[in-house]
């Protein structure tokens, strides 16, 4: 009970970062709520967002394995994920941005047996944008 009441707390910490990073992203704070969610994602994911991007896919997975997120942290790591991935750019980085979401979608799904409907709608825009840049 303990450890479900720790990682209950670190999810509801998460959330209300994530929060307060979209709320920069709202008034026009984009470099602020960029760096917060960079370090967002070395503080509590564990992972350089240079890494995550330079990384292939079964580095990838074998972080995940690793790390072992409980699937309401990995939800808000796929959330993290999609602020920072936009379908309107063409470059390399956003491209490895949108092959980590699809990764973590999956293993959300087969590992966690995770599925809701923001999720299905985020991983098709992933799917068609990785089919029209891949």
């Amino acid at each position: 009970m303990y450890k479900r009441d720790l990682i209950t707390a670190e999810i509801q910490k998460l959330a209300q970062a994530l929060t307060r990073i979209l709320g920069l992203k709202h008034e026009g704070k984009l470099e602020e709520a960029d760096n917060e969610l960079n370090e967002m994602l070395e503080t509590d994911f564990g992972i350089l967002f240079s890494d995550l991007v330079a990384c292939d896919d079964t580095d990838f997975i074998a972080f995940l394995t690793e790390k072992n997120f409980p699937p309401e942290k990995l939800e808000i790591l796929s959330q993290v994920l999609y602020i920072k991935f936009s379908p309107a750019e063409q470059t390399q980085e956003n491209k490895s941005v949108a092959e980590k979401l699809q990764l973590t979608y999956q293993t959300l799904e087969v590992k966690h047996h995770v599925v809701n409907m923001n999720n299905l709608s985020r991983q098709q825009t992933v799917k068609d944008y990785l089919k029209q840049n891949g």
